[in-house]
C-alpha cells in the first residue's frame, strides 16, 4: 500500500510540480555552476524580475511561439543559437514561467494542450517563477546569501530538463553560455512583447485564442560587465511566429555585437549605379518638397534630376558625379547600415490611420487635413515662427485649440471612469487602444500632436517602474522635461496625461529650456487638480539646483548630437543617477545619440526601441529617405 501511494504521489508531483508536466529540477542550483560569479547570478535575477513586472502572461500562451536570435551564430558554442525558440507557460493557470527549445520542431512536438509533452532525447531550458518557500534548500540558501532581487513574491528557478529514451525525466544546471543567452532573451522580450499586435481573425471565431500579426523586432541589449565578451551591446531579434530573421553575410558593425544584417564590404558593380528616383503614391508627394544633395548640399528643384545610391536608396544626390564621389569618400562604409534602416520602412509606418501620413511640406500637409494656421496646429509649420513658443494667441476653447475639428475627432476634457468605479490609471500599448478608448475615428490627425503627451505617459507607466509604482500608490511624481519648444503651446493636449492617470497619483512636469519665453518662466499651468506644469527658462544644468528633485527626466526629439549645450546637462544627469529617457526621429540620429551618451559616461540601460506612440506622420529629410517620425525611437539611461 505504501509503495502504491508513493507511486501515485510521484506521478502527481511530476504532473503538477514546478512546470507543467516535467517536475522540479531536483538538485539544480546556479551556485553549483563552475565559473559563475555572484554578480552574474544577480544580473540574471534582476533581468528575470524586470521581465516578470511586464506580465507577458496576460497575453502570451504556450501556442504563441517566439523566435530568438542573440548576436551571431559564431558567438555561441557549436556556432549555433542555443535555444532559438521560446514559449510562455502559466497564463491559463499553473506556475508562471517560460520554456526555451533547441528548435521550432522541438517546441511544436513538446507543446501539448495541457502539459509539456515528453520527447525523448530533447532538451528544454525552463525558467519557472516560484515562491521561495517552495524552492529547494540550496536555492533558498543562495537567495538569502546573495540578497537576490525578487519578482514580486517569487524567484526564478532555472534548469534544463531532458527526457531519456526510456521516457524518464532528468535535470541539469544550465551552462554559463546558456545563461547569457537566457539573459539576452529576458531583457529583449520584456521590451518587445508589449508591441505584439493582436490579430483576432487569425483563429476560429468560436475560439478564445488570440493570435498576433506577423512580427519581427531587433533591440540592443547591454551586457552587464560580468557577461561581456569584449563588447558591451548585443542585438537581439525576436519574431512571432519563429523564423530566421537575418543571415550572417559578413562581420557586424560592432566587433561581433550585432547580427550581421548587412555586408559592409564592396558592392557589386551593377549596384553602384545611378538610380533615378521613381516615386509613386506617398513617395511622389514627398518629392514635391525641395531636396538637397547629400554630397555637395546643393538644392535640387526638379525631382527628376535626383539619383540615389543603387544599393540602399537612402541618400539622394544631384547627379552621378556626387553619388560616386560620396561612395568613395564616406558612403561605402555605411551603405549596409543605411540599407538595414531602409528595410524598416514598413515596420515603422502606422498604417491604421486614414488621414494623409506623409509630409511633403508642413503647410501643405496641414492644408490637406484642413488645419493650416489653426489652433495648436500653428506650431506644425513656420507660419507663426515670429511668435515665441508658448505665446500663440488663442480664443481659449478646447475646440479652437484643436483647430475647430468636429467634437468627436479630439479627446474631450473629461476623465475616464473605470468599469468598477475605482480609480486606476489607464494602461496603453498602442494608438489603436487609445483611439478605441477615446472613441476617435482613425481619420482624426490628433495623434500628430498627442504623440508628445502620450509618449510621456508611456514612459511613466510602461518603461519606468519606479514612477509607475509611485503613481499606483497615489503619490506625486516630478518629471523634468528638457528642451520644450512647440509643446509649450500644447497644454490642452498634455491635459490628457491627467485624464489617463484617472484620479490616481499626482504629476508635476517642469518644462525647462532656453526656448521657454521670459513671459512664461516661473509660471505654472494648473492643467487639472492632479497635474500641473511649471515653466523655467534657461539651461538645465544651470537651473536644476532651483528645481524640485526629479523622479524622472525626459527629452523628446532631443537631437543630442546637434547641440553643444547637452554636455553639461548629461554630466548632471550622470551625477544625479535619475532615470532619463530620450526620443529621436530616425535610427541614424539615435545611433548618434548613443555615441554622445556613452561619451558622457552614461550606460544605455533601456535599449533603443520603436515608440508605439510615435507620430504617424512621416517627415522627409532634405537629403535622406530614411524613415523619420517624431518621437520614433526611445532609449534610456540610469533606468
Amino acid at each position: 500500500m505504501d509503495a502504491h501511494l508513493k507511486d501515485l504521489f510521484d506521478r502527481f508531483h511530476l504532473q503538477f510540480g514546478s512546470g507543467p508536466g516535467l517536475g522540479p529540477g531536483s538538485g539544480t542550483c546556479l551556485l553549483k555552476i563552475d565559473g559563475l560569479s555572484p554578480n552574474f547570478i544577480k544580473s540574471v535575477y534582476r533581468a528575470a524580475a524586470a521581465l516578470y513586472r511586464t506580465d507577458p502572461w496576460k497575453r502570451l500562451r504556450p501556442a504563441h511561439l517566439l523566435g530568438i536570435r542573440v548576436g551571431k551564430d559564431s558567438d555561441w558554442p557549436g556556432k549555433k543559437q542555443p535555444f532559438p525558440c521560446a514559449q510562455f507557460v502559466g497564463g491559463d493557470g499553473g506556475d508562471l514561467g517560460f520554456h526555451m527549445f533547441r528548435s521550432q520542431n522541438d517546441a511544436l512536438s513538446m507543446t501539448g494542450s495541457i502539459q509539456t509533452v515528453r520527447v525523448p532525447n530533447s532538451e528544454v531550458l525552463r525558467v519557472n517563477y516560484e515562491r521561495e518557500s517552495l524552492m529547494g534548500l540550496s536555492n533558498r540558501r543562495m537567495i538569502r546569501a546573495l540578497s537576490l532581487e525578487a519578482s514580486s513574491d517569487r524567484y526564478p528557478s532555472v534548469d534544463v530538463a531532458y527526457c531519456t529514451s526510456k521516457g524518464e525525466v532528468r535535470f541539469r544546471n544550465p551552462s554559463v553560455e546558456e545563461l547569457r543567452f537566457v539573459y539576452g532573451f529576458m531583457k529583449a522580450v520584456a521590451l518587445v512583447h508589449p508591441l505584439l499586435i493582436e490579430d483576432r481573425d487569425s483563429g476560429p471565431k468560436w475560439s478564445r485564442f488570440v493570435g498576433f500579426e506577423a512580427f519581427i523586432e531587433t533591440v540592443d541589449v547591454e551586457w552587464p560587465p560580468e557577461m561581456a565578451r569584449g563588447w558591451d551591446i548585443v542585438a537581439v531579434t525576436l519574431s512571432c511566429p519563429p523564423r530566421q530573421a537575418y543571415e550572417d553575410k559578413g562581420t557586424s558593425a560592432a566587433a561581433g555585437s550585432t547580427p550581421a544584417k548587412y555586408s559592409v564590404g564592396g558592392v557589386p558593380k551593377d549596384e553602384l549605379v545611378d538610380v533615378k528616383l521613381n516615386w509613386g503614391g506617398v513617395g511622389k508627394m514627398m518629392m514635391m518638397m525641395m531636396r538637397q544633395c547629400a554630397m555637395c548640399e546643393e538644392e535640387v528643384v526638379h525631382s527628376e534630376e535626383l539619383v540615389s545610391c543603387g544599393r540602399c536608396r537612402a541618400l539622394v544626390y544631384c547627379g552621378s558625379a556626387c553619388q560616386r564621389r560620396h561612395w568613395k569618400e564616406a558612403h561605402k562604409s555605411s551603405c549596409g547600415l543605411y540599407k538595414v534602416m531602409m528595410e524598416r520602412e514598413e515596420e515603422l509606418a502606422l498604417n491604421i490611420f486614414t488621414f494623409p501620413c506623409s509630409i511633403e511640406d508642413p503647410c501643405k500637409w496641414l492644408e490637406s487635413v484642413g488645419l493650416h494656421q489653426k489652433g495648436m496646429w500653428r506650431r506644425k509649420c513656420n507660419c507663426y515662427s515670429h511668435c515665441p513658443f508658448g505665446l500663440l494667441p488663442g480664443k481659449g476653447g478646447l475646440s479652437d485649440s484643436w483647430g475647430g475639428i468636429d467634437d468627436e475627432e479630439y479627446p474631450p476634457d473629461i476623465p475616464f471612469h473605470g468599469r468598477d468605479g475605482m480609480s486606476s490609471p489607464v494602461l496603453l500599448s498602442s494608438w489603436s487602444e487609445y483611439y478605441n478608448l477615446r472613441s476617435l475615428p482613425l481619420s482624426s490627425p490628433v495623434a500628430a500632436i498627442l504623440s508628445y503627451p502620450l509618449t510621456v505617459y508611456y514612459i511613466l507607466m510602461a518603461l519606468n517602474i519606479s514612477s509607475k509604482n509611485l503613481l499606483l500608490k497615489g503619490k506625486e511624481v516630478v518629471v523634468h522635461y528638457l528642451g520644450p519648444e512647440g509643446e509649450l503651446d500644447w497644454m490642452a493636449a498634455f491635459a490628457e496625461i491627467g485624464h489617463l492617470l484617472n484620479g490616481l497619483g499626482n504629476l508635476q512636469i517642469v518644462m525647462v529650456g532656453p526656448e521657454v519665453p521670459t513671459e512664461l518662466s516661473g509660471t505654472m499651468s494648473g492643467i487639472s487638480s492632479r497635474m500641473r506644469v511649471n515653466f523655467v527658462r534657461g539651461l538645465y544644468q544651470e537651473e536644476a539646483t532651483y528645481l524640485p528633485s526629479p523622479h524622472l527626466v525626459i527629452a523628446l526629439n532631443g537631437g543630442l548630437e546637434s547641440y553643444a549645450t547637452w554636455g553639461g546637462a548629461l554630466d548632471l544627469i550622470k551625477s544625479m543617477n535619475v532615470p532619463t529617457f530620450f526620443t529621436d526621429q530616425t535610427e541614424l540620429t539615435c545611433s548618434s545619440a548613443k555615441q554622445v551618451l556613452r561619451g558622457a559616461g552614461l550606460h544605455i540601460t533601456h535599449p533603443m526601441t520603436p515608440n508605439p506612440f510615435r507620430s504617424p506622420v512621416r517627415n522627409q529629410g532634405p537629403s535622406s529617405n530614411l524613415p523619420s517620425y517624431s518621437n520614433c525611437f526611445v532609449l534610456g539611461v540610469n533606468t
